[in-house]
């Protein structure tokens, strides 16, 4: 006989009306994430920064050159992207019309301004946001059923054939190809004169330092500049390298981390791990470890993750949470609890760990051998 089904609780008013708003919202946060995309596509965080840091709607509308007709319709999106806190608004013009200035969320997303600690976050929010991005997200319900054998490929790989950041992605889509590597580089520099500010103990005394998966040595090149003693070398791969601009300052070496990493007193690893699985960063951290002197020689490894946990606040452990499904959506990587890093730690032949600093919703992690 088949068991009956329990009985529904049925909500009060209130919480069925309350309900009913939630509903409303989860189901239409992706038109968010689109007005955002919108926004940056439009550019109007760098216009609202040419106009002098404000601007009200006709200002926008005639410095975007879009018809007037539409600029209703841009009074709505800007509603929207102020209630979220992208941009700010207020009723200070004398004509009465509303004013928008840039928030820290949206002065990240100025475009084409020059400065050390500036890393315009254009081209991060530009893949995220993507439709090859948002089409594997898609796809999740399919992918959750579907019976694979381990490696289980993401969802991006499952449905698109390639791995992004992969060789291949450009034979998918040589524009999203290439929009994600500016995302990715911008992504990961951001925050490096706030983490030199705020921890830049870890790096006095040292004499050598490997940066793992470098880029074109933006982060390298901060570092010997607050230390100009440090010898930086930089990892990546030879498509990366290639392009890396030879100034005598860092030294680039082509090659897969996987495989070797250069050696030097201490190996950094700003970003990396969470997009591997745990048998990869075993790897991957087994690698660093050969790399280094013991600890008495001040041989360590520099780790720059998140470190997923509620401790934050709800804020910082939403985006944590939501960069860890980013993860699981596109990559085979994932985001990590304290408790995960040391059991991959362990396995990878090291002796004890320290969690330096938290900076926003990452950590900075020192990993002795």
């Amino acid at each position: 006989m088949a068991a009956q089904a329990p009985t529904l609780e049925v909500p009060t008013d209130a919480e069925l009306l309350q309900a009913q708003a939630d509903l409303w919202r989860h189901s239409l946060y992706y038109l968010t994430s689109m007005g955002l995309r919108c926004a940056v596509e439009l550019e109007i965080p760098t216009t609202i920064h040419k106009l002098g840091g404000v601007a009200s709607l006709p200002d926008l509308t005639s410095a975007l050159c879009l018809p007037p007709v539409k600029m209703p319709f841009l009074g709505r999106l800007m509603r929207v992207l102020v209630t979220s806190g992208v941009f700010a608004a207020d009723d200070a013009s004398e004509s009465g019309e509303e004013l928008y200035r840039l928030t820290p969320l949206s002065r990240v997303l100025v475009h084409g301004v020059v400065a050390d600690e500036h890393h315009s976050q254009k081209y991060f929010v530009l893949a995220v946001t993507s439709s090859h991005c948002a089409e594997a997200a898609f796809g999740l319900a399919d992918w959750f059923k579907k019976d694979t054998e381990a490696p289980v490929p993401s969802p991006f790989e499952d449905m698109h054939g390639v791995p992004v950041f992969d060789d291949r992605t450009a034979v998918l889509d040589k524009d999203f190809d290439a929009v994600s590597n500016q995302g990715l580089a911008a992504h990961d520099n951001l925050g490096i004169a706030t983490i030199l500010r705020e921890c830049g103990d870890i790096f006095k005394g040292l004499q050598s330092l490997t940066d793992c998966c470098g880029g074109d040595g933006t982060t390298a090149r901060a570092l010997v500049k607050a230390y100009p003693h440090l010898k930086c070398t930089v990892l990546d791969l030879p498509k990366v390298i290639v392009k890396a601009p030879v100034d005598g300052v860092i030294n680039y070496v082509a090659g897969d981390l996987f495989h070797t990493v250069p050696s030097s007193q201490a190996v950094m690893l700003k970003l990396v791990l969470h997009f591997w699985s745990d048998e990869d960063c075993v790897k991957i951290l087994a690698q660093c470890r050969n790399a280094i002197p013991s600890r008495e020689e001040g041989g360590k490894v520099i780790i720059i993750e998140i470190v997923v946990g509620p401790s934050l606040g709800p804020i910082m452990f939403e985006a944590q949470l939501l960069m860890d499904m980013l993860m699981m959506v596109n990559t085979r990587g994932v985001q990590r609890s304290e408790n995960d890093w040391s059991k991959l730690f362990v396995k990878a032949g090291f002796t004890d760990y320290k969690i330096v600093k938290k900076l926003g919703a990452r950590c900075v992690i020192e990993v002795y051998p």
